[in-house]
């Protein structure tokens, strides 16, 4: 499925291979306003900045909320290259976006459904819609292909 958000995960792509450069694991974010308009980027930095809560998500989370000039985020969309986390999937929630948009499951440690379901919790104040499997292969593979050199390495 890529439909209306095939560019905005291409750009995610864009962020996820640009962790590379770093050593971070390659997970890419953006955060679109309600017109469809970029407004935060993010990749992975916990290797770069030494920072275990430095997730594509938090950061493309945290540039938004700059540029709107505050946390709320209603009517925006986060598109992830990878199914958050627990700590990723809860921050979107809290940060009130309209939808989650991701690429590749992760059944490791996903939030979105894989592996617990956070921000469909019925107890929570706020959920948003979930789009998965948006260019899932496209990601697999760049996470694939980290990992694979890692292991050689």
């Amino acid at each position: 499925m890529t439909g209306p958000w095939r560019e905005p995960m291409l750009a995610a792509l864009d962020e996820a291979r640009a962790a590379l450069a770093t050593g971070d694991v390659p997970i890419g974010a953006v955060v679109l306003d309600p017109t469809g308009t970029v407004i935060g980027t993010g990749r992975n930095v916990r290797e770069a900045d030494a920072d275990p809560t430095g997730h594509a998500e938090v950061v493309a989370l945290r540039a938004a909320a700059k540029a709107r000039g505050e946390w709320r985020l209603e009517g925006c969309t986060l598109v992830v290259t990878l199914e958050p986390c627990t700590m990723c999937a809860g921050a979107a929630v809290l940060a009130r976006v309209e939808r989650v948009v991701f690429g590749a499951y992760d059944e490791k440690a996903g939030a979105v459904g894989s592996l617990w379901d956070v921000v469909r919790d019925r107890r929570l104040n706020h959920r948003p819609e979930v789009v998965s499997g948006v260019l899932a292969d496209e990601s697999a593979a760049l996470l694939d292909g980290f990992f694979r050199d890692q292991r050689m390495s």
